[in-house]
């Protein structure tokens, strides 16, 4: 594991104390020379060292405020969590910052360090999982931590997630009760390994095989939301297309339909589609659509009993997965 280079280190190389270096990193300039300012300078771009945010931000009492960074604010999810976590904040006089990170880790970087600077009591994110060093520095300082929607296996923190594997399952039990069984699933891109998606497509491979139905790589996609187009038209163009779909998400499922009304497509005639994430107008869809709906205002107020909880009492928070239920939304697109 890489060793943290730390204020001491930068001091050692410069050849000066560590109060001047945090002099430096305050930017109090006053009575420090340039030759020193260099040197310092030279020192942090040598060792490659990144100040401790979490360090910088130690304060004496309590803002009343919690830092929320969602992965992505256009997510009917996370819009419907934030609502809840501001209801259950309001009760108990707190109120929230709230930041969209766009799935981007440096984004998220920055706002975890503004977050932090402004001394907010805790903070509830949907993690990249790609600033674990950093996530890291919070648990360690017993910061107050809770991670949403998305599991980091390395981070030991309470984590508020749907049962993704289950959600998957019940689409492939509803469509086989339904006589289909040329079953497929699309996802957002796993490249940043986003744990429901990841175990989404598990939950469905698994519920299929459990069917003693083929599992076909074929009929199982994650792309890029500009790559969705391309890639429902390669797999609706097989010898052998398959004649349900599940949509992980609900910008797969807008793909999904831009894509049905471009290709005349007769939903359930010709494509039988479900829908993970309950959007608000499948029920005044033509036909209606069927959805595994995700339990977002308990999630969301789940989450926010236990940052509150521990902001209040200073104690360990029990670090555990709170899977929640999806429940399928019976409708006419199946």
């Amino acid at each position: 594991m890489k060793t943290r280079i730390t204020i001491t280190d930068v001091a050692a190389h410069a050849k000066v104390s560590k109060s001047t270096v945090s002099q430096y990193l305050n930017k109090r300039f006053d009575f420090m020379g340039e030759q020193t300012k260099d040197r310092i300078e030279q020192s942090i771009r040598v060792l490659g060292y990144q100040p401790n945010a979490v360090a910088r931000s130690l304060k004496q009492k309590s803002t009343s405020s919690i830092g929320v960074i969602v992965a992505n604010i256009l997510h009917a999810f996370s819009t419907q969590v934030i609502r809840a976590i501001e209801d259950y904040c309001n009760e108990y006089n707190f109120h929230i910052i709230v930041c969209n990170a766009d799935d981007d880790p440096i984004k998220e970087k920055k706002y975890i360090e503004m977050l932090l600077a402004k001394q907010v009591d805790g903070m509830i994110i949907f993690p990249t999982a790609g600033n674990v060093e950093l996530y890291q520095q919070l648990v360690e300082s017993n910061y107050p931590l809770v991670f949403l929607d998305r599991t980091v296996e390395e981070v030991k923190v309470p984590v508020i997630q749907l049962d993704n594997q289950k959600a998957s399952a019940l689409a492939v039990g509803h469509f086989i009760e339904k006589g289909y069984e040329r079953i497929g699933i699309i996802t957002t891109s796993l490249s940043l390994g986003v744990s429901p998606r990841i175990e989404r497509i598990n939950g469905f491979k698994k519920a299929m095989t459990e069917q003693n139905l083929p599992v076909k790589e074929e009929y199982i996609k994650s792309l890029e939301v500009e790559d969705i187009q391309q890639g429902l038209m390669e797999m609706m163009a097989l010898d052998e297309p398959p004649e349900a779909l599940i949509a992980s998400n609900d910008f797969i499922l807008m793909e999904l339909l831009k894509y049905i009304k471009a290709h005349s497509i007769k939903v359930p005639d010709d494509l039988a589609i479900i829908g993970i994430d309950d959007v608000s107008f499948a029920s005044v869809y033509n036909p209606a659509l069927t959805t595994i709906a995700q339990p977002t205002f308990d999630m969301g107020k789940r989450a926010a009993e236990i940052i509150i909880e521990k902001i209040q009492t200073k104690e360990d928070i029990p670090v555990n997965v709170y899977r929640h239920n999806p429940v399928l939304k019976n409708r006419d697109s199946c």
